[in-house]
């Protein structure tokens, strides 16, 4: 656990080499957090688990925000992109399946079918950033545990909060999330 802290302040401060050096360490834990994430979605998933790992390691070593104050911080940023990679995927297949560029009819005079696996993950996400305005705790629990695939206990250390805090949380994120998704379809 030091040693990954070291490393994410040396990259912090511009070491190159120390990215090279933390992947290894956190790989195995990014890919099972993938996994589980990648688990609970609908048959036909064209992404898998090690794609989704290499394109969030891209995505937050690779450029942007580098600053990272310890292992938790580091896979809570983790989480937040594989949830960004599965929300572009999911609005690509959409906008490919809706005809891409094609002229689009009024949603209010048409009758709407069941949602697809993909549209699911979109209505949670446009919940997830008004519960994020509302309540960023709970939404940072619910970004840990269904875009990162964390337990309770993995959750509670990352937030810092009691594990017993984390599954009031996450009952009251589900049922409010469950309601604004009612609302919307």
């Amino acid at each position: 656990m030091a040693e990954i802290t070291q490393l994410l302040q040396s990259i912090e401060h511009g070491d190159s080499r120390a990215s090279e050096k933390l992947l290894p360490l956190v790989y195995d834990e990014l890919r099972r957090h993938a996994a589980a994430r990648l688990a609970r979605e609908a048959g036909g998933q064209t992404l898998q688990p090690t794609a989704l790992v290499h394109e969030a390691w891209l995505r937050i070593v690779g450029h942007g925000d580098r600053t990272w104050q310890n292992r938790a911080h580091f896979f809570g940023a983790a989480a937040e992109a594989m949830r960004r990679i599965l929300i572009e995927n999911a609005r690509r297949k959409s906008r490919l399946k809706r005809g891409g560029s094609q002229l689009r009819l009024d949603i209010e005079q048409l009758e709407l079918a069941a949602t697809t696996p993909d549209e699911k993950v979109l209505l949670i996400d446009e919940a997830l950033e008004r519960l994020q305005a509302q309540d960023p705790e709970k939404a940072r629990v619910v970004l840990l545990k269904f875009f990162g695939g964390y337990t309770n206990q993995e959750v509670a250390e990352s937030i810092g909060v009691t594990e017993r805090t984390v599954e009031r949380h996450w009952a009251y994120a589900k049922a409010w999330l469950f309601q604004i998704i009612r609302a919307q379809t």
